[in-house]
């Protein structure tokens, strides 16, 4: 056969397949899941090929959209379609998979097969799993953060130093860089934040921070916004920062894997290629969060020292409370208001104000722009004089927002529900994965408005009566489900001195 008419798919694969029917295959040699090289007038592409007898008729090829935009193809052209090679990289996930150490070269051969697209879902799983199971030592997580930064897009600013602080998540409301990243601006340190979306979380920053003004922007308007005022609250996912990473963060979230060496190399990568060279590494630490212990948050902030040393980036790690939400409120508008509310002087959670102060701090003493040991109170003199909120002001402007905003012009959800203390007590615990499941079901990060307040903490005493906690939402349907499954989580359980009776005859018939 010549060539084949395209038929295209309107569906989105997450790499370059496409579609053959079965008698064009078996005529071309190609099996599922091999290799076919595509060529049109526009360019070429190696796919990988699905078969079937009916969805395309024959002398067809169905072509899914990540292959179409990269050709620019269009309905009914024709394209030549032959067996393709399998790439070598693949030999290279088959080595680690046997727990072998990966060269500079197979690590630099996997992430751009990766990046090309050239790696179907099975394959990237396997590379994916074989991480998680086999690990990788230092030398590999450095040469793939050179690697994932070279395949990519990269920012280069013509001021020093550059700084920037990340989170590793894992705590709902954890709403710090709203405060964080004005005040170290407000000093005159350069700190082009850019933040993910929400995956698992009700809220990223960069959903947070979308409340107030639009994150999607290109390297280069980070770039000019930065060096402009100061800093960027932006999206990492708009720009092509280690695109590697969203692609293997794409196949970890259906396996539920999340392995060291990615996490790593995750972080790094897209700082080193924003161009940063300070970073600041909050490890949130406690029962419910993703570091519940002190030596796991200690080696986890060594390997992230290491790294950074071995990249040219200086990393400090801070290591703070995460046993239950940062602040009160979580959830995308509720967030958003809580931190303007602090920014403006209004009553805010201590928790909040603490904790990015204390972060603002590390890094201003970090920039030599505060003495070791006085970062902290110079970065809560910023906060309480207003600087910090009129540099977010200019940060929401540049950023194609309303700089006027106030917390009380911010909507949030108009269907709640408040969550009662039965009985007389002390709040025995916040449930960090309770919450975070209840404010999803409402419709967070999606519908900005949805989400919760915590209104008692772990400690605190409460009275028959009292609220805990009230739950927003943007429609009834979605509050009803929130409210039943809240119910049946108990996010703030109430108890009292007696923890536990033995025998508990209770459970007895």
């Amino acid at each position: 056969m010549d060539k084949l008419k395209a038929k295209l798919i309107d569906i989105k694969q997450g790499g370059f397949e496409v579609l053959l029917n079965s008698q064009d295959a078996e005529e071309l040699g190609i099996h599922p899941l091999d290799r076919v090289k595509i060529s049109c007038e526009k360019g070429s592409l190696t796919a990988v090929a699905n078969v079937t007898p009916t969805l395309v008729k024959r002398g067809e090829i169905g072509i899914f959209t990540e292959v179409s935009e990269a050709l620019g193809l269009t309905e009914g052209e024709l394209v030549k379609a032959i067996p393709g090679e399998r790439p070598p990289s693949l030999q290279y996930i088959k080595k680690k998979m046997n727990g072998q150490k990966l060269s500079k070269e197979e690590i630099y051969a996997i992430i751009k097969d990766i990046v090309d697209n050239t790696l179907s879902d099975i394959e990237l799983s396997a590379y994916v799993t074989a991480v998680a199971i086999r690990g990788m030592d230092m030398d590999e997580i450095a040469e793939m953060v050179n690697a994932m930064v070279d395949t990519g897009e990269r920012i280069t600013f013509d001021k020093s130093p550059i700084v920037d602080v990340h989170s590793i998540g894992g705590i709902p409301g954890n709403k710090y860089a709203l405060l964080t990243v004005p005040i170290v601006a407000a000093n005159g340190v350069t700190i082009p934040k850019t933040s993910s979306r929400a995956i698992t979380s009700p809220s990223g920053i960069a959903d947070t921070m979308e409340v107030l003004a639009p994150v999607s922007h290109t390297a280069q308007k980070i770039k000019q916004i930065a060096e402009t005022v100061g800093g960027t609250l932006a999206w990492g996912g708009s720009v092509n920062l280690a695109p590697a990473d969203d692609k293997i963060i794409r196949v970890e979230y259906p396996l539920s894997l999340d392995p060291k060496p990615q996490v790593l190399a995750s972080v790094i990568s897209k700082k080193k290629a924003a161009g940063v060279e300070i970073l600041l590494i909050d490890i949130p630490m406690g029962k419910g969060a993703k570091v519940e212990t002190e030596d796991e948050a200690r080696e986890l902030a060594q390997d992230f020292i290491e790294l950074g040393r071995r990249v040219g980036i200086r990393v400090e790690c801070a290591i703070t409370y995460g046993s239950q939400p940062l602040g009160r409120a979580v959830g995308p508008a509720l967030e958003a208001r809580e931190a303007l509310m602090a920014l403006e002087g209004k009553y805010a959670p201590r928790s909040l104000v603490e904790k990015s102060c204390a972060l603002a701090g590390i890094l201003l003493e970090m920039a030599g722009v505060a003495e070791r040991g006085r970062g902290k109170y110079v970065a809560e003199e910023t906060l309480r004089s207003g600087k910090a909120l009129s540099k977010f002001k200019e940060i929401i402007e540049a950023q194609g927002g309303n700089p006027d905003i106030t917390s009380d012009d911010i909507e949030v959800g108009k269907y709640t529900y408040d969550g009662i203390a039965w009985e007389d007590g002390y709040v025995q615990m916040v449930n960090n994965a309770a919450v975070t499941q209840i404010c999803r079901i409402a419709g967070a990060p999606k519908d900005k408005g949805a989400g919760m307040i915590i209104w008692q903490k772990m400690g605190s005493q409460v009275k028959k009566g009292d609220k805990l906690y009230t739950i927003y939402a943007e429609s009834s349907v979605k509050l009803e489900r929130a409210k039943a499954l809240a119910q049946r989580l108990n996010p703030v359980p109430i108890g009292g001195m007696l923890l536990k009776r033995i025998p508990d005859y209770s459970y007895m018939a």
